[in-house]
């Protein structure tokens, strides 16, 4: 395949020589395990166009651990960085192993320098959180976000064994878990949005164990292999009008008790702040993930882009992290409007949308540089979210005075 933007067309040379600096890397996802005990019909790491999972080892070695540790520390120390979070992931991180998670999360504190803080946490599919796996987790302080989508029909449609058996109960059975004896390790949950589960029901079933944040996530597509009911074609909004529902009754609710990442991220760049969030704004993205063999890749969703979309050519064994700065696709999500197509550069909710996520904006031929597949979605929910706000602002600024 020829290159395609940004390998092709982004002048990172002179992006440089014009005084543009990369933002450190401040977030490490290291996939610690590379298989799954699930076989979740939309996984972009199995189910994708990218099948490099079949040729990399199944977990993680110590020595990749111990290298990736170290090139952390160097960049920490190279940038002189206060505080950086390692995702264990994979796969099924928990497959890993309680000695090999412990041993992880050991190593990578043992590599900073004492004036960096550094947060471990991970993001599971749940089904392992046994009582013995948590009082590891907590003795070793990592945070837990699990995957979860809504109510078990919901759920069971998309998250199933490779026999075909459901995993919700399971699920459930281990986030009961967290959320009781250890719910100081609990980060959230992380739900892909299915247009045939009732929003409202999804939601609600997500509070049952009190989550500190809910993310919905739209399910992957790019424009050459379009996500599920997404039209490439017309303005129809079926993902914003499922959101919206949701955004309606966590926004009136009388105590907020549960923070949805995506409605936060949006109000907060309305209301001037930046995001915090890759999928939304155009805040600089300064992650990189190592896989089970060493290598450094960019953000790994855009396996549904292409064969080798992630890929860096660049290993923790030859390479510090300050190499993967200047990799095209990572200067690609760290330029903000400078890695925009025209036609969001010219669209009135450019600062807010950032483009979407990174991932759905490629087609092929022409690579990233085009809107969303989700475009019409993602103006529909941040217009609905800005004239709420508007109301609600103008109605506290017309409120007589009591």
């Amino acid at each position: 395949m020829s290159p395609e933007w940004p390998s092709s067309g982004l002048d990172v040379a002179g992006l440089v020589a014009g005084g543009w600096r990369p933002v450190p890397f401040s977030e490490v996802v290291l996939k610690i395990h590379g298989r799954c005990n699930l076989a979740c019909d939309y996984c972009y790491v199995y189910e994708s166009t990218d099948q490099s999972w079949r040729t990399r080892p199944r977990a993680m070695a110590p020595d990749v651990i111990a290298k990736t540790a170290a090139r952390l520390g160097e960049h920490v120390r190279a940038h002189a960085l206060s505080e950086v979070t390692v995702v264990l992931h994979g796969g099924e991180p928990l497959l890993a192993g309680r000695a090999a998670l412990a041993a992880a999360a050991d190593r990578f504190r043992s590599a900073l320098p004492a004036s960096c803080d550094l947060e471990v946490t991970m993001q599971t599919n749940g089904v392992l959180l046994s009582d013995a796996m948590l009082s590891m987790l907590d003795d070793n302080d990592v945070g837990v976000a699990v995957s979860i989508d809504g109510a078990e029909e919901g759920h069971d449609r998309h998250r199933r064994r490779a026999d075909g058996r459901g995993s919700h109960a399971d699920v459930i059975r281990g986030l009961n878990r967290l959320a009781g004896a250890h719910r100081r390790l609990y980060r959230g949950l992380l739900c892909t949005v299915d247009l045939d589960n009732d929003p409202i029901r999804t939601y609600e079933a997500l509070l049952e164990t009190r989550p500190p944040r809910i993310d919905f996530l739209l399910p992957h597509g790019t424009w050459s292999a379009p996500p599920p009911r997404r039209p490439v074609d017309g303005d129809a909004t079926p993902y914003a009008d499922w959101l919206i529902a949701i955004f309606d009754r966590w926004y009136h609710a009388p105590r907020k008790e549960t923070g949805v990442r995506l409605f936060e991220e949006i109000l907060n760049l309305l209301l001037g702040a930046q995001s915090r969030s890759e999928n939304i704004g155009l805040s600089p993205v300064a992650m990189i993930v190592v896989d089970t063999d060493g290598t450094m890749q960019q953000v790994d969703t855009l396996k549904t882009s292409y064969a080798g979309a992630p890929e860096t050519g660049l290993t923790v064994f030859g390479n510090g992290f300050d190499d993967a700065l200047l990799h095209p696709g990572v200067v690609a999500r760290q330029i903000g409007v400078a890695a925009l197509s025209q036609t969001c550069r010219t669209c009135g909710v450019r600062d807010i949308c950032g483009g979407g996520a990174y991932a759905h904006r490629y087609r092929e031929g022409d690579g990233y540089l085009n809107p969303s597949v989700y475009c019409p979605d993602l103006m529909a929910l941040i217009s609905h979210i800005g004239r709420t706000v508007q109301h609600d602002l103008a109605l506290a600024t017309t409120a007589p005075d009591r």
